[in-house]
């Protein structure tokens, strides 16, 4: 593939995402776009959950899949390695806007909050927690992990390297912190319907089971320092601070989400 080429399509598949991220924000806060979470004709309850259930697992098998080791070796053999990135970025966004589009909404509500105050922190953890999101993809090398670093050194003939293992800022308090920002987006609400809750849920679980697969890579490829890591920082949840031993090591490296 051309170095221009792989560029254009890198740049492509970045502003996918990007346009993707911002219309989740709004089709899980309900606001600003066509067709959100709780927005349209429902259907029958049964139907809808089923659609539903199919859009959230064909994402759950796609980024689980296209993410592991044995895949990409195989992939990259017809898939260009410095656009490999590039490609599953682009096929999430197209599926993420798959399922936007064809969600179907189940209007029940489970909860409804109408104190002012705390119907206002809630929407206010909805916000935080898509800023820690952003964020905490920044501390990791935001354009690799969205695959514009490694589209630009093609681009410019240099060769790619991993980012180093690293634990810095949000790392530092929990493995997963781009996860944690998820999580807190999705079931922070003032007014959770039965759509929004079945979301959620399948949010976390995909979550659960996607960080375990991670983590498990994570043990193979970076090691000992992985593993001192993991036992020393929780995965979601903060601890305690504990007074840290002389010969506690410092951990170097690069934490991903």
């Amino acid at each position: 593939m051309g170095r221009v080429i792989a560029l254009i399509y890198g740049l492509a598949a970045y502003g996918a995402f990007f346009a993707v991220f911002l219309y989740m924000i709004g089709f899980v806060g309900n606001m600003l776009v066509p067709k959100s979470i709780d927005s349209g004709a429902p259907s029958p309850l049964g139907q809808a959950l089923l659609i539903n259930l199919g859009l959230a697992g064909l994402f759950a098998v796609q980024h689980s899949v296209m993410a592991r080791p044995a895949f990409k070796s195989w992939w990259t053999r017809f898939v260009p390695k410095p656009v490999e990135r590039s490609t599953f970025v682009l096929a999430s966004s197209l599926i993420l806007a798959l399922l936007f589009w064809q969600w179907r909404p189940m209007p029940a509500i489970v909860w409804e909050v109408e104190q002012p105050v705390a119907a206002a922190a809630l929407s206010g953890l909805f916000f935080l927690g898509w800023l820690i999101v952003l964020y905490a993809s920044f501390i990791i090398d935001h354009f690799d992990l969205f695959g514009l670093r490694q589209v630009f050194l093609y681009f410019r003939n240099r060769p790619y390297a991993h980012p180093p293992f690293a634990v810095r800022s949000l790392y530092r308090i929990v493995r997963h912190p781009l996860m944690v920002g998820f999580l807190i987006a999705v079931w922070a609400t003032p007014v959770m319907t039965v759509g929004h809750l079945t979301l959620a849920l399948l949010l976390t679980g995909y979550i659960l089971v996607g960080v375990t697969l991670e983590e498990r890579d994570l043990v193979r490829h970076v090691g000992a320092d992985y593993d001192r890591y993991r036992s020393q920082t929780p995965m979601f949840l903060p601890s305690l601070p504990k007074r840290k031993s002389p010969a506690t090591p410092e951990l170097g490296g690069r934490a991903v989400p």
